[in-house]
């Protein structure tokens, strides 16, 4: 029979789906599991976004929609933006794609060729290596442990620039670890980046709504305006609105690069429909007290995830300041047993604590940190102490 194509075979399901359809397998067959899995916000927008849908539906015309985005999109968009801090941008600096996951693919496609060099730092989220394979190009990781909170040094940026990537990719708050950078450390490596003009900087910074600690939201260009003509802000509704099934996603950038994207959307997705439209728009422009709620509750779970980590005797969790993970390294597991089953590495650990406690977690090599699992705490909060609690036993019947 004829063959695929090459790139399908360097295409990977997502490991976080395995664990999930593996914890949902377990739950069907009457097992009672926590899932600390899957990154998804659990809660679901304001009334005022429903409202929105509806009336939209009323007036549905059945029509195409806009390639780059419906006008009243963009211009909540660009509201949303200001007020985070970006300023000077119009509607031809944005573009849509379905979801954020979907964006960054059209990115790749519009800035890599094959063969070309892409940076980023580990802990990453998998889908940066995924796509990255997909269309060719050349993966340059950037490791960041424990023992540096899991954030890029500005040494470790010098050395990946001095190869002169294409695309450096940024992800702030950090999914997998929840690490925020501060403004200090965001205009020290803006300072790096303005020494090396011929790399794209993609900052994917689709949790800047859920940032705790009053350390505040910060973004390269904010520190160091001349770097707008080549950084492209990556947006969405999903994590801060609780919208993730509506697929929604958002660039701000160059106006050559949003054109891209935009000729892109019109080769495959064609626009994103009417109805999801206005929810998008009551979303950014509408109450944002959901949103805000939301972060409030999230800083208060992390603190109870913090505090029931660092009560395990060798487990090291830095602490979050944004998004809704942790992500303790476990590594003082390795090579101990659990009722005779034995852990040599993060995967094991995790297979081991699912199978004996019912409590689903992510190995952390998926995001390229093998001595870590990623704890997603979004899960219902008369769920999170006793999943906590399951942790702690787990770890204490090692032998």
């Amino acid at each position: 029979m004829p063959q695929l194509a090459q790139r399908v075979g360097r295409a990977k399901p997502s490991a976080i789906m395995v664990i999930a359809e593996k914890a949902k397998q377990l739950k069907a067959a009457g097992r009672d599991i926590i899932s600390f899995s899957i990154g998804v916000p659990n809660f679901l927008p304001g009334e005022h976004v429903y409202a929105a849908a509806r009336e939209a539906l009323s007036h549905d015309s059945g029509q195409y929609g806009s390639n780059r985005g419906a006008e009243p999109l963009l211009d909540a968009f660009l509201k949303h933006i200001e007020a985070l801090g970006f300023s000077g941008y119009g509607r031809n600096n944005l573009s849509i794609g379905i979801g954020a996951k979907q964006v960054l693919y059209n990115l790749a496609e519009a800035l890599l060729n094959e063969g070309d060099e892409i940076c980023f730092a580990a802990p990453y989220w998998t889908t940066y290596h995924d796509i990255a394979d997909i269309v060719g190009a050349k993966v340059n990781v950037m490791h960041c442990g424990p023992e540096q909170h899991y954030k890029l040094t500005t040494a470790q940026l010098e050395d990946a620039l001095q190869r002169k990537p294409k695309v450096f990719l940024f992800n702030n708050p950090s999914n997998p670890t929840g690490m925020v950078y501060t403004r200090e450390e965001i205009a020290a490596l803006a300072d790096v980046l303005a020494k090396y003009p011929e790399t794209w900087i993609v900052t994917d910074d689709i949790y800047n709504s859920m940032v705790f600690d009053g350390i505040g939201y910060h973004n390269f260009v904010f520190a160091r305006p001349e770097l707008r003509d080549r950084l492209i802000f990556v947006d969405s509704v999903s994590k801060t609105y609780g919208m993730p099934g509506w697929r929604v996603g958002l660039i701000a950038g160059p106006e050559a690069v949003a054109k891209a994207i935009t000729t892109l959307n019109s080769n495959h997705i064609t626009s994103v429909p009417e109805v999801i439209t206005a929810a998008a728009v009551a979303a950014f422009g509408g109450p944002q007290d959901v949103p805000q709620a939301k972060c409030k509750e999230f800083a208060g779970k992390r603190d109870i995830v913090v505090a029931a980590l660092s009560a395990i005797p060798g487990v090291v969790c830095p602490r979050p300041q944004g998004a809704f993970y942790a992500f303790p390294d476990i590594s003082v597991a390795f090579g101990k047993s659990h009722n005779g089953v034995k852990i040599g590495n993060d995967v094991e650990f995790c297979a081991a604590l699912l199978e004996a406690t019912g409590v689903a977690c992510v190995p952390g090599s998926a995001f390229g940190e093998p001595r870590a699992m990623r704890i997603s705490y979004t899960c219902p909060t008369a769920q999170l102490e006793p999943g906590l609690k399951r942790i702690q036993a787990f770890f204490a019947e090692l032998t």
